[in-house]
């Protein structure tokens, strides 16, 4: 029994519709995270404003999005709004509005401590060697503030990647949900099949998201050095 529930990945084309739907998976995080890095550097610069209205509201936004479960955006995104207003949004759009909403929260929080991070007096010996505020954010500050930001930002692209599993609750046909569609098809003649499958999804997960873990381990221990 157990040779035949590892066997369901190669009937057909089992294992290539996982592919595809680990495709969307990724296609919908790249999407999300680069809307998410545009969006949250200018909410990161806004939030160390001095303005006190604009830092609330951007607080606000902050607390709002990371006390609220991301399923439940989903919800409110994907049935809510078109039940509410009539708009017609597919689960990828809904998907990418709600992994936005979120990346740009989470980003814009990271921009803003990696800015109030740098030490006042590089801003000063900027201003001492003559450079205008521009240069000063050009030449120093803007460099010193990529080499904080890069590692955790890579290391939040890996949380939404694992999160986009979700999607499979409000109908987008990813990984997670052709997996149920094979363990479905074969749950009398495989009933093992669940086990193969999802351990094979386990290592696809594993393999999209290891380099990229790697990767913001290798900048830290560069910079740091």
């Amino acid at each position: 029994m157990q040779d035949l529930g590892i066997r369901v990945l190669f009937m057909g084309s089992n294992f290539v519709r996982l592919l595809g739907g680990l495709w969307i998976t990724v296609r919908i995080s790249l999407i999300s995270i680069l809307l998410s890095i545009a969006f949250g550097i200018l909410l990161g610069m806004v939030m160390v404003w001095k303005n006190p209205a604009a830092r609330f509201l951007t607080r606000l936004y902050l607390e709002f999005v990371r006390i609220m479960p991301q399923l439940v955006l989903l919800f409110l995104v994907y049935f809510g709004l078109t039940k509410a207003f009539g708009i017609n949004l597919s689960g990828e759009v809904s998907s990418v509005i709600v992994f936005t909403l979120w990346g740009t929260a989470e980003m814009g929080d990271l921009v803003r401590g990696a800015l109030i991070s740098i030490p006042r007096h590089q801003y000063e010996s900027g201003e001492a060697i003559g450079l205008e505020k521009i240069q000063i954010y050009r030449y120093i500050i803007i460099p010193q503030t990529l080499r904080r930001l890069i590692p955790l930002a890579i290391n939040l692209t890996t949380r939404m990647i694992k999160t986009t599993s979700l999607i499979v609750l409000i109908g987008v046909v990813e990984v997670m949900k052709i997996a149920q569609q094979i363990i479905e098809a074969n749950r009398y003649t495989a009933p093992t099949a669940a086990l193969w499958i999802y351990v094979t999804i386990f290592f696809l997960y594993f393999l999209v998201c290891w380099p990229i873990s790697m990767a913001a381990k290798a900048l830290e221990k560069r910079w740091k050095n």
